[in-house]
């Protein structure tokens, strides 16, 4: 089954952007460009909500790429009518959508900015690692790199570590839930060897 991985640049007291959209507080180094080029080499898909699609193609960005990059990009929106660049529109329930994806054959699956469909995947249990580049810096206020799921998320650090700038690259994995582990240890012990 394919890996669905939230990931961006944030601020230490957690916005991945202030109020305004500006990315002048963002630190690009020789570190941020390896990590980036090492982890888009494991991606194939790109998913995206519309306001992360808006400022993409805003910014020149083309919203990631399309399909000549080698990456299939799926922009989420209930009021947009098409999209652009080679991305498929999909209006219907993310959860179900990726859950379906994960299916599918392919290498990594990329959530890219905005927390609002991050919202909805943590919510359906659909994100499987979850990847900060948090910098030195304090917002005070903008988009919130995590929006209440409606339930706790257990995670296992799976890296930690300085790179330029001041940043911490870390990465998690999502811990399986342990109702599901009570459940399979319940089931396992009602059957016979």
């Amino acid at each position: 089954m394919r890996t669905v991985t939230y990931g961006a640049a944030c601020s230490l007291d957690g916005f991945i952007a202030p109020p305004d959209g500006s990315m002048d507080w963002l630190h690009f180094s020789r570190d941020v460009q390896t990590v980036m080029a090492n982890y888009w080499a494991t991606i194939d898909t790109m998913l995206m909500g519309r306001k992360t699609w808006e400022v993409a193609v805003g910014s020149g960005a083309g919203g990631g790429g399309g399909e000549a990059s080698g990456i299939t990009t799926y922009v989420f929106s209930r009021t947009l009518r098409s999209v652009r660049y080679g991305a498929h529109l999909v209006s219907e329930d993310p959860g179900e959508f990726v859950r379906h994806l994960k299916e599918q054959p392919g290498k990594g699956i990329c959530v890219m900015g905005g927390g609002e469909l991050a919202q909805a995947l943590f919510a359906a249990g659909v994100i499987d690692e979850v990847g900060l580049n948090v910098h030195p810096i304090l917002l005070g206020s903008g988009v919130p790199f995590f929006r209440d799921p409606g339930r706790r998320i257990a995670l296992e650090l799976t890296e930690a570590r300085a790179i330029d700038g001041g940043c911490v690259l870390m990465n998690y994995r999502i811990r399986a839930e342990k109702t599901n582990q009570r459940r399979a240890r319940k089931a396992s012990a009602g059957a016979a060897p």
